[in-house]
């Protein structure tokens, strides 16, 4: 199954506190920092809600 690369671009601060908890739920803690998840429904959820803040690339 194929791969999300996501990485945090952008800080929190200012952002709302559901988008920041979302980060957090990502394994995003600061700027720079990069995860691999699962490719499912609900990650692209998450990436969505925070897609101003991260960077998205599919890793096979």
């Amino acid at each position: 199954m194929a791969q999300l690369k996501v990485q945090q671009k952008k800080s929190s601060i200012g952002c709302k506190a559901n988008q920041r908890e979302t980060l957090r739920t990502l394994g995003l803690k600061r700027i720079g920092d990069v995860v691999v998840k699962e490719d499912r429904p609900e990650i692209r959820g998450m990436v969505h809600t925070v897609r101003h803040l991260v960077t998205v690339e599919e890793v096979n």
